[in-house]
């Protein structure tokens, strides 16, 4: 009988062992590189598949998220000083022109710039996080070049747009058909801290939330208030 008992003790042990181990395809702190593109005004007022204050917000939670788990994270424009503009304010919040050595390019396809490409490259990490403007060529064209070279690409179709909601909608296609994974930003976010009892994380992401999660943000700002923790 103590055997029998044994034996389901062990057996239980180890499916709830089995239960906790997350997929490997999820995104931690520390496995992926995360590229911002293009984030500019000349990009963003041709952009129409989303609204723009909706995709600044997204953006903000983007690199928010990476900055508060110290992810390797590359920013990255287009003819920043002639042609395209300087970068939303949310990134430079988080990512300071000043400090941030900003990649400027002449290259529709990021991939193809030899500074960008050996920023991304040399983080080391397998998995690349991408997201910017615009979808069907300035995040299309790195992400099928990496998935090329190997690399596990995933885009924050949120934190993306494009001058038609067609045109975002066909880019974010191809990209899948090309062993891509598309995900969004506060997805993104939540996948980082993954566990509340994070307390390191916590307060820095409610605040973030707060400030940029819309909806979601009233919500925990009201939680907050409420429950008085």
């Amino acid at each position: 009988m103590k055997k029998v008992v044994l034996s389901l003790v062990v057996g239980f042990t180890t499916l709830t062992g089995f239960a906790q181990k997350p997929s490997p395809s999820l995104l931690t702190p520390t496995n992926h590189t995360l590229v911002l593109i293009d984030n500019e005004g000349q990009m963003a007022f041709a952009t129409k598949s989303i609204d723009i204050d909706q995709l600044r917000n997204n953006t903000a939670v983007v690199a928010g998220a990476s900055k508060i788990f110290k992810v390797p994270t590359v920013v990255t424009t287009v003819a920043e000083h002639i042609f395209s503009g300087p970068v939303f304010p949310e990134i430079n919040e988080f990512y300071p022109q000043a400090t941030s050595n900003y990649i400027d390019r002449t290259t529709m396809n990021t991939w193809e710039d030899a500074k960008a490409y050996k920023a991304i490259t040399e983080k080391g990490k397998k998995k690349i996080v991408l997201a910017g403007l615009w979808t069907s060529v300035c995040i299309a064209g790195p992400a099928l070049s990496a998935i090329a070279e190997g690399y596990d690409v995933y885009i924050i179709t949120d934190a993306s747009g494009d001058v038609s909601k067609e045109a975002h909608e066909m880019a974010v296609t191809r990209m899948v058909q090309a062993g891509a994974h598309t995900m969004t930003s506060m997805q993104y976010l939540l996948e980082l801290q993954r566990d509340w009892a994070r307390g390191e994380t916590y307060v820095a992401v409610t605040d973030l939330v707060k400030k940029y999660g819309g909806a979601y943000g009233i919500g925990v700002q009201y939680a907050h208030g409420m429950l008085k923790h």
